[in-house]
């Protein structure tokens, strides 16, 4: 078994408790202010950001859920109507997740609330070089490790 240093394995530990709590405190501010739970956001920027419709397994792989997590979730979304499904013309088998206009409309609602909560959260406590060292390292890891 490999033997990972104390110090590594304290910044892992370290970097699994802060991202747990912030992603708790953005949660509630979330639902809190603009009922809106973090995951549903999540899909809601990644759908916005990619022009308003991913295919199913795409939008899996860019929020890091399992495809029948996803499904579900969409699932919720659909009854809201924050998103709707379209066939993928060119797979008789493949869905997109298309975000509606109040889905939009709903995000940009709830961005103000997220970008404030990412400041207050992490960003405060953090200088301009720790952003830089943190966003170095954390690219250095995702691109030896992300799947293409």
């Amino acid at each position: 078994m490999a033997r990972v240093s104390d110090e590594r394995l304290a910044a892992w530990q370290a970097f699994l408790r802060a991202h747990a709590v912030v992603t708790a405190a953005l949660g509630e501010e979330l639902e809190e202010q603009r009922q809106l739970p973090l995951a549903w956001y999540e899909v809601l920027l990644q759908l916005h950001d990619a022009g308003g419709r991913l295919q199913m397994k795409e939008l899996a792989h860019a929020v890091l859920f399992s495809r029948s997590g996803l499904t579900r979730l969409v699932d919720r979304m659909v009854d809201a109507s924050l998103v709707c499904r379209e066939q993928c013309p060119s797979d008789r088998r493949g869905m997109f997740a298309v975000l509606t206009p109040e889905g939009a409309r709903r995000l940009r609602g709830a961005a103000g609330v997220h970008l404030r909560g990412i400041e207050e959260h992490f960003g405060r406590h953090l200088t301009d070089d720790d952003v830089r060292a943190l966003g170095n390292a954390l690219d250095k890891v995702l691109a030896a490790e992300a799947p293409e």
